[in-house]
């Protein structure tokens, strides 16, 4: 009896736990107007491979990865690639994070690497 109450309890956690945790992909263009036409949170993480804030700041988002309260999804945009996005977003440097609800811009910030204040752009009420 005490193993089928643990499974249930188990069971129900799972089932009660939020399923909206912080997801990193890579970054499309139908992926971010597909969750800005669905209203959802979305970030642009806008990056370089040899930028070393942009190293640290890939580090910390690792870590909300997973954590519910740090809700949406944050696409990984190739500075050195994605010439037109960047343009289109008045994008002027690496380590570039822009987070929408929706297609509303909520915040916008250059070069920050501070957990706090990372995680408190992510879940900046509209």
């Amino acid at each position: 009896m005490n193993k089928s109450i643990a499974l249930f309890t188990a069971t129900l956690c799972a089932a009660l736990s939020p399923v909206h945790a912080l997801d990193i992909t890579p970054y499309s263009p139908q992926l971010l107007q597909a969750k800005q036409q669905a209203g959802e949170r979305v970030s642009l993480h806008v990056h370089a491979p040899w930028c070393p804030t942009c190293r640290a700041q890939d580090k910390v988002f690792k870590t909300f990865q997973g954590d519910a309260s740090v809700p949406g999804t944050l696409l990984l945009v190739d500075y050195d690639t994605e010439r037109d996005l960047k343009r289109e977003m008045n994008v002027r440097s690496q380590a570039t994070l822009i987070v929408f609800q929706g297609k509303t811009q909520v915040s916008r910030s250059g070069g920050v690497t501070d957990p706090e204040q990372l995680r408190a752009q992510l879940i900046k009420p509209n």
